[in-house]
């Protein structure tokens, strides 16, 4: 992994994690304003447009300059091929955060969200020194708990009916890891 602290660069085999611009906002609007995308996650809207894609953009820098949320593009390494985003809140007072992330639909089944998801949970731990790290998905979207467990993270409960949406309940399920190197 590649990391620098003054512009958050991660590259694994086949990916570069960037920091998000503003020229990412049509791809970005293109790949969220997708019904089956929106059904599978928790804060994306439904239709996506390129506003939103802006406004999204432009709270980037503060949250990472606070140490709040780090929010990655996954672009291919080659191509620089936007693919989706991945993210890592900080709760600086108990070393833990939460990662997220979604991918455009025509990407998935490809590794994109594994490979990305395990470089940030490497980030969180090895470079952040986070002493945790959790992640929820609907239990109607089983591929996001696939990712959570290919990256280490273990089944740590079941929050019930916990999100509405769509006029409909959805259970929220609680993977979590601990760090390995933790002291």
């Amino acid at each position: 992994m590649n990391q620098s602290a003054t512009s958050p660069r991660i590259q694994t085999e086949r990916l570069l994690l960037r920091r998000f611009t503003e020229a990412d906002a049509p791809e970005v609007s293109r790949l969220c304003d997708n019904y089956n995308l929106y059904k599978s996650t928790l804060n994306l809207p439904h239709p996506y447009p390129v506003e939103s894609a802006l406004e999204w953009i432009a709270t980037h820098e503060e949250s990472y300059t606070s140490g709040r949320m780090y929010e990655f593009a996954i672009t291919d390494k080659e191509s620089g091929t936007l693919y989706g985003a991945v993210g890592l809140s900080h709760q600086q007072a108990h070393r833990h955060g939460e990662i997220g992330y979604w991918i455009g639909e025509e990407y998935w089944g490809q590794g994109y969200t594994t490979e990305a998801a395990r470089a940030v949970l490497d980030f969180a731990f090895n470079e952040k020194g986070y002493h945790r790290v959790y992640a929820r998905f609907f239990a109607s979207n089983p591929a996001s708990g696939k990712v959570m467990e290919k990256i280490g993270m273990t089944h740590e409960g079941t929050q019930k009916e916990h999100i509405c949406k769509e006029r409909r309940y959805e259970d929220l399920l609680l993977y979590g890891i601990l760090n390995p190197n933790r002291q």
